[in-house]
């Protein structure tokens, strides 16, 4: 039995879309995505760490928007939704793991000193190559750059990109 999705139909972004204003966007944007789908990491995994990122800032737009992305990927169900407990779910493998650690880093204020310690480092190298790891680096850097696109404009949740501001 699944329960209904409602979406309120008053639902209006703050700003417009930032192409309006700033048409050079694009192209960052898409050299962004580029960079991250050069073959290195798996495109799930960008899509795990993206999703995780959402949840860590509390990104309404960004956790719908990336697990639309992982189910039309063909992500399951029980992957899509262990992101939130990912260190006891037993859905990840160890790179997703480490991955997902280093998002979580990444965006987590550490009160004990290095947000990327040298252990975290070590075991991302033991899992992926230099490439690999810039892959990701970028992958946290592309879901940075949009978190305040989306926390502070407020773009509508569900509509694809380009109908997601009415403004």
């Amino acid at each position: 039995m699944s329960t209904p999705t409602t979406v309120q139909d008053d639902l209006r972004s703050r700003l417009p879309d930032p192409i309006q204003v700033f048409p050079d966007l694009a192209a960052v944007a898409a050299g962004m995505t580029k960079a991250t789908l050069n073959g290195s990491i798996p495109r799930t995994t960008i899509g795990l760490v993206q999703l995780r990122a959402g949840q860590i800032v509390g990104s309404t737009y960004h956790t719908v928007r990336q697990t639309e992305n992982l189910r039309k990927a063909g992500e399951t169900e029980q992957r899509i939704t262990a992101v939130a407990s990912w260190q006891d779910a037993p859905y990840f493998t160890d790179a997703e793991r480490v991955a997902l650690e280093l998002v979580e880093a990444v965006l987590t204020p550490s009160p004990f000193g290095e947000r990327v310690p040298d252990e975290l480092f070590a075991k991302a190298s033991a899992h992926y190559d230099d490439t690999a790891l810039w892959t990701l680096t970028v992958t946290i850097g592309q879901i940075c750059f949009f978190i305040p696109v989306a926390l502070i404009a407020k773009p509508i949740p569900g509509k694809p990109i380009g109908k997601n501001y009415n403004k």
